[in-house]
């Protein structure tokens, strides 16, 4: 590799021990070109990686021209041999070519069912060296039998100890070409021992063989050897072009391989016949999370950002790592002084002595840092491992790179909204009834309606109110891909956005579905859309006679309505279409509930709570001229109001009371009229009578009791304040057979394993000391444990001042100094009562 022959420089992908290596060779040898292991296609591209607006982690995009989701990644480290390789030539004005398989070829053979495959873009990414494929079964790990040679278990830390940490290019003073010398006759050794490519030995997709690129081998040799056939071809391509002053750099699993004395002829045969589709190359960004190992990456690496600390640290690494592992855990608020980094360093070092290392690695710093930082917890060292060892380093890419029409409309929106894409999780508040963030409110459910899932909605903790939303934001590599999949519905994100809601609605066939994207396109603001997708619903609904659809699409169609007065988008005719779709559930709910098994007579339960929710908020959002009597139809407390609140009322008095259905059902419509204030309790005791009755199956009475109280703490708070019920579910239970106590035991588990510890406890209190013999609270008859006769002063009057301020009174002392115990009492009783029946 000196002289007249090129340099061929075997490294280890986002190895950067291997990077520093190659940058001296470089700096050694100055090639005349620099040829590097990826897919030819890149020359036109490879320009940008001098750009100053690209920054690693980046990758290589390829994808099908036609079939956009099959694409696979070449991603780059700043500490990637690759990268440096590539900077350098750039920096220094040399020519640069990409010399392993078309990637047109790469990705017609993955369709074709052969050779290197690439991962699809939700599954692992591809590798540095060519498409990968999932490797079935270990083979070789070349790392492994290396260290096993130098006397390691673990090929990681032979690999770390040999290269990885040392901080030289080479050695001191001597030829920084020696060590890839070493390497090449490793692997020629490796080659011939266990077989090279065309033997089935090696690897394809995301690993050269070497191990270090983490596979696991096993892959196929044919597609290797086409592989390498190309490698030469394009070298002797490169020496009649640039003569013999030549560099290489490459998986050093490759290197033995491009030495072989092969005809040319005989590398063309190899690669005749190959498939071939239309490609497409782009720079996309990239993640440290994506370059660790664990997130499925062939050629990975534990710790990325591990590794790029020491590609970056000019000295002393150890010592600076510990000096950031502190300043992270302080900005965590954990209590870390400069003498914990004084310890932690010293504990890491004497570590490395005693396991015989040359310098402290990873291993040693973690654990000084769990020992002299933790505290012994691996609670905080988690968060090291998640922000320090790995990293949520996300790449950027110019904006001169190739993208299409539809990246480059979302990267403008996400500019103009500030909402920059980013490697770390993060949680976005957004008020809808600010421009901006009802901006960014669309673009969100946009980009979702497209299948670009770069938020999650998530349940607001400031709220319910219908103007505000959070979202969980972080930006994965593989959502380059499914930009590029979207970019066919169009080339602006409203206009794609647009294009696929009115080809979903024409191609779903439940209800269901089109409710829901009904939904959809009202959040993500798509007003062309709405006119086909209303058009299709109104179809469907016409068409649709189940009664259990009717009740699964009404809720999404109802939150569209709702939607409208802090969207300001006109929701009338979804209005119009969700009044009569309730009114259908209304007439066919009844004959629905007659004949249900166990597991229909729940999932209609689950309907029959759903539809409750729907027209409470479809009569708060309608308008007082879409009711039919203005005076009563939003009244819950009158009984016989004729509007679609009285109507919803009437249909669940016929299901409390008509004999037949299942209990679950009638139970729950029965709890429904009594929270709405539209059931008397005593009529409400009646009716848990008449179902805990003798005549009743106990099976029956219990579906009953989970239907009525079954709906967590609400339910068993129910238990507490009205011990009518509770006395009535008692004596039911005592009553119940022996022989059946085993099939009703299960139900009422299920119904009261729902309730809160505190609920539950209460309820066991009030059954131990039981009630009065008129089934009205015995209040401290059985002097039980945490229950009083009555109101207990001095512990009353500790809660008084509190209350005053809750309450909004006067406070201060009587005449006298007196509190007023008794009178506050008194005052505040009613004052309690109005703000939540606490009086008691």
């Amino acid at each position: 590799m000196s002289g007249a022959a090129p340099a061929l420089l075997g490294v280890r992908h986002h190895g950067p021990g291997s990077a520093r290596s190659v940058l001296a060779a470089l700096d050694q040898c100055a090639p005349s070109a620099v040829l590097i292991e990826g897919p030819p296609e890149a020359d036109a591209i490879v320009h940008l990686a001098a750009d100053p607006g690209m920054r690693p982690p980046v990758a290589l995009l390829a994808h099908a021209t036609d079939d956009p989701g099959r694409a696979a990644f070449w991603p780059f480290a700043d500490f990637s041999p690759e990268w440096v390789a590539i900077r350098w030539a750039l920096s220094h004005d040399v020519p640069v070519r990409f010399i392993d398989l078309p990637a047109a070829h790469s990705l017609a053979m993955n369709r074709a069912g052969g050779g290197p495959s690439p991962v699809p873009a939700d599954d692992a990414p591809g590798a540095p060296d060519g498409p990968p494929a999932p490797c079935p079964a270990p083979r070789l790990d070349p790392l492994a039998a290396l260290a096993a040679a130098a006397g390691y278990d673990d090929a990681e830390l032979w690999w770390e100890d040999a290269v990885e940490h040392r901080r030289d290019g080479g050695p001191s003073g001597g030829d920084a070409l020696a060590p890839f010398q070493a390497i090449a006759e490793a692997m020629g050794e490796l080659r011939a021992t266990f077989g090279d490519s065309d033997s089935g030995s090696g690897c394809d997709g995301g690993c050269d063989g070497d191990g270090a690129s983490g596979c696991d081998g096993g892959c196929e040799g044919g597609s290797d050897a086409a592989r390498e056939a190309h490698m030469r071809l394009k070298l002797r391509e490169a020496r009649r072009e640039f003569g013999d002053r030549i560099a290489v750099v490459c998986g050093a699993w490759h290197v033995p391989a491009l030495t072989e004395k092969r005809t040319v002829a005989a590398d063309r045969q190899a690669l005749k016949g190959l498939p071939k589709v239309k490609s497409q190359l782009s720079w996309v960004p990239w993640t440290n999370r994506r370059l660790s190992r664990h997130s499925g990456y062939g050629a990975g690496i534990a710790s990325p950002g591990w590794y790029g600390h020491l590609f970056h640290a000019p000295d002393r690494p150890v010592e600076r790592w510990m000096t950031t592992v502190a300043r992270l855990l302080r900005e965590e608020d954990h209590p870390v002084s400069s003498a914990h980094v004084i310890e932690g360093v010293r504990l890491a070092g004497t570590l490395a002595a005693m396991r015989g290392r040359p310098l402290a690695g990873l291993t040693e710093t973690t654990d000084a840092v769990r020992a002299v930082m933790c505290d012994g917890s691996d609670v905080p060292l988690a968060l090291v491992r998640d922000r320090l060892v790995v990293g949520d380093v996300l790449g950027e890419v110019p904006e001169s790179a190739p993208a299409t029409p539809l990246q480059r409309d979302l990267s403008r929106l996400q500019r103009t909204l500030r909402l920059k894409p980013e490697g770390r999780e993060r949680e976005w508040e957004l008020d809808l009834r600010k421009d901006t963030d009802a901006a960014r409110s669309r673009l969100l459910h946009r980009m979702r309606l497209l299948g670009v899932d770069w938020g999650e909605p998530l349940r607001s903790r400031g709220g319910l109110g219908t103007f505000r939303e959070t979202w969980r934001l972080r930006w994965e590599p593989e959502l380059s891909v499914r930009v590029a999949e979207a970019g066919v519905w169009g080339t602006t994100v409203v206009g794609a956005a647009t294009a696929k809601a009115e080809s979903e609605a024409v191609a779903s066939f439940a209800l269901a579905e089109v409710t829901t994207l009904a939904e959809r396109c009202l959040l993500a603001d798509l007003p062309d859309a709405l006119p086909v997708v209303m058009r299709v619903l109104a179809d469907r609904a016409a068409l649709d006679a189940d009664v259990a659809h009717l009740a699964q699409a009404l809720p999404a169609l109802v939150r569209s309505v709702r939607y409208g007065d802090v969207r300001r988008t006109d929701t009338a005719a979804l209005g119009d279409v969700a009044t009569g779709l309730a009114e259908r559930v209304f007439v066919g709910l009844p004959a629905a509930c007659a004949g249900l098994d166990t597991d229909a007579a729940e999932e209609m339960r689950g309907h029959l709570d759903a539809v409750h929710r729907s027209v409470a908020l479809l009569v708060e959002a309608a308008p007082a001229d879409r009711t039919d009597d203005p005076t009563t139809a939003n009244d819950p407390a009158e009984p016989d109001s004729s509007g679609l609140r009285g109507r919803w009322a009437g249909v669940l008095g016929v299901l409390a009371e008509r004999e037949g259905l299942p209990g679950v059902i009638r139970g729950r419509a029965a709890r429904l009229l009594l929270d709405d204030g539209r059931l008397a309790e005593d009529r409400a005791a009646r009716l848990m009578g008449l179902a805990l009755s003798v005549g009743t199956a106990p099976a029956e009475a219990a579906a009953w009791i989970e239907g009525f109280v079954g709906s967590g703490g609400s339910g068993g708070m129910l238990l507490i304040h009205d011990e009518r019920l509770l006395a009535l579910v008692d004596d039911w239970l005592v009553g119940v057979p022996a022989e059946a106590f085993t099939d009703v035991l299960p139900l009422l588990r299920r119904t009261f394993s729902a309730y809160e510890a505190s609920v539950r406890r209460t309820l066991g209190e009030l059954v131990r000391r039981g009630g009065a013999a008129d089934g009205t609270a015995a209040r401290g008859a059985g002097g039980a444990s945490g229950f009083g006769p009555d109101l207990d002063p001095e512990r009353a009057a500790a809660v008084l001042p509190t209350m005053r301020l809750l309450l909004g009174l006067e406070t201060g002392e009587g005449p006298g100094g007196d509190t007023g115990t008794g009178r506050d009492i008194d005052a505040l009783t009613p004052a309690m009562a109005r703000a939540g029946g606490a009086g008691q």
